[in-house]
């Protein structure tokens, strides 16, 4: 229980403190891009608006992941936190389209030249973005929390669109009127690099809500402890599927058919044990006991098929 209100608490400080830090950069954006006369400023601007609505989602997907199983929710809340990470990755693509279609409307528009201090308001905000997306996604990673990853890449993101609009502006600034446009160009290519990271975000929720397998080295790992507790003698299936910072796992584990059911059930037990005490990710192990039986001969009581080439 402590573990999961540490998770939550720390959840919560990283969302909500990039939920303040998006708000404050919206107006500060929109306001320099209009008074600089920078449309690429601007749009960056409302990009972050989106930055704020998902920092919002996903605030709200960590509180309700994080309450404990009831009677409608056996197995707890935890995949809100996906649905929150496919909700944020729908934002970054339909930011991505905004971006393309306002850039590609701002590009056949006659417009005053950018002035050069939006370029000093860019570079703070690619410092502190850049820097809040290294910390967010520190974060992300020793939580296992896919909505706190997806809102890491929306800074990124946002840092992205902003060295894009600075690398247009610069180029609008050295280039004269006839490069006016250039800050439009650079924005489309950045809409690229975020529907891209919009879609990377949006597949990873989607394979939590399907209930994906995690890598391969956790099944190992989950196989090898089960398969060391003493009157184990195999372990015939592992399936292992993950809910918020979770995991559940599911195993048929084999024991000698000729021992008690007592004796089973405490081998069963202390495989449970051993492997939430190794991995404390694994919120539940439900097992399921099968009679080990000679080799060669299957559960349905038919020899199993005999490798070719063997007697």
């Amino acid at each position: 229980m402590t573990q999961d209100r540490n998770r939550l608490n720390r959840s919560l400080r990283t969302t909500l403190l990039g939920l303040g830090v998006n708000a404050a950069l919206s107006a500060i954006k929109i306001a320099a891009g209009i008074l600089g006369h920078s449309a690429a400023l601007v749009a960056d601007g409302v990009e972050s608006l989106a930055d704020v609505v998902s920092s919002i989602i996903v605030w709200r997907a960590v509180v309700v992941a994080a309450e404990p199983p009831d009677h409608d929710h056996p197995y707890g809340h935890g995949k809100a936190e996906a649905v929150a990470a496919l909700v944020v990755g729908i934002l970054l693509l339909g930011a991505a389209g905004w971006i393309v279609f306002h850039a590609m409307g701002g590009a056949a528009v006659q417009r005053a030249m950018p002035h050069p201090f939006t370029l000093v308001v860019l570079l703070g905000v690619i410092v502190l973005k850049e820097g809040l997306y290294r910390y967010v996604m520190r974060e992300a990673l020793a939580l296992e929390s896919v909505a706190v990853h997806s809102d890491a890449w929306h800074h990124r993101s946002d840092a992205i669109t902003s060295l894009a609009a600075g690398v247009g502006i610069t180029v609008a600034l050295l280039g004269g009127p006839d490069y006016r446009s250039a800050d439009n160009v650079a924005a489309m290519l950045a809409s690229g690099v975020i529907a891209w990271n919009g879609w990377v975000i949006f597949a990873k929720a989607f394979d939590e809500l399907m209930d994906a397998s995690p890598d391969q080295d956790v099944i190992d790992r989950i196989r090898a402890l089960a398969g060391g507790i003493a009157g184990v003698v195999l372990v015939e299936k592992c399936i292992v599927r993950k809910t918020g910072g979770s995991l559940l796992v599911d195993m048929h584990v084999h024991v000698d058919g000729g021992m008690s059911v007592n004796e089973a059930h405490r081998i069963a037990h202390e495989v449970k044990d051993a492997v939430r005490s190794s991995m404390p990710q694994v919120l539940d192990v439900l097992i399921h006991l099968e009679p080990a039986l000679p080799a060669g001969v299957s559960h349905r009581g038919a020899s199993a098929p005999v490798p070719p080439g063997n007697p």
